[in-house]
């Protein structure tokens, strides 16, 4: 059975009404309501990491508001409406898979490849026609850096391998000792964090992932030891608090 986005774009309408809307909603407009739409992303990736599949289904739902909300705005001002959403994403991905709706053919491993292809095919006629072109500045910095990246590689522009990549961590951590201003630390600690994007893309490591997990695995370590310490957990010496860390580290390993 298909799904009847209907009544949620009906409830769209009614809500954006300049006479019997809600006042919230019709004050709004496109930048206003972008940081919402970010961040029910946000939270439908959360809900795939949490593995939690009815926390995605009501996800799935607010960010479907989102696209159904910036579509009624459009529509309000006579440039787009969710009919052509659809109709062009539906386009955009028959053109993308010639090997599927074509008489193209390619090997899983070719797919990624044949797709940025397309794209910049898509883009030729576009005023800005730089590799780089396309890369959203709103992506989250690691995630950018790797995207922008990948496509100065497919130029040529790379080095021949990891140890380059990894020479120029060592060369940007210089630099940031070597930084005589806190506006010059702040750029060459950017161009380190840039060049150990560059060295997870030469071991096919996700650097957005690499760093999240990260994140997560600090935060159950400095948990355990606070819970360890209880009150006193403040009061404790570096010594300490590192040995509380340690035991945090084997009990996570057992």
């Amino acid at each position: 059975m298909s799904a009847d986005i209907t009544p949620l774009t009906d409830i769209m309408v009614r809500l954006r009404d300049r006479d019997t809307g809600c006042p919230w909603d019709i004050e709004q407009n496109f930048a206003t309501i972008a940081p919402y739409t970010i961040e029910e992303a946000y939270e439908v990736a959360d809900a795939i990491e949490r593995n939690d599949l009815v926390s995605l289904k009501d996800e799935l739902g607010d960010l479907l508001l989102q696209v159904v909300f910036h579509c009624q705005m459009a529509s309000e001002l006579g440039a787009f409406n969710l009919q052509d959403v659809v109709s062009g994403i539906c386009d955009k991905m028959v053109r993308r898979h010639p090997h599927v709706f074509g008489d193209a053919s390619a090997a899983r491993h070719e797919v990624p490849d044949n797709w940025e292809a397309i794209k910049a095919a898509e883009r030729s006629g576009d005023e800005d026609n730089s590799a780089l072109a396309g890369v959203a500045i709103a992506l989250p910095a690691l995630l950018r850096a790797q995207k922008i990246q990948k496509r100065a590689a497919r130029t040529g522009f790379d080095w021949p391998d990891q140890s380059g990549a990894r020479d120029k961590i060592i060369e940007e951590l210089e630099e940031v000792s070597e930084a005589n201003s806190a506006e010059h630390v702040a750029e060459e600690i950017g161009d380190l964090l840039f060049a150990v994007v560059n060295f997870a893309r030469f071991h096919k490591v996700d650097a957005e992932h690499a760093l999240k997990q990260a994140s997560a695995k600090f935060e159950r370590r400095f948990r355990d030891m606070e819970m360890s310490a209880g009150n006193a957990f403040v009061g404790l010496s570096l010594d300490e608090k590192e040995e509380l860390w340690q035991q945090a580290k084997v009990k996570e390993k057992n």
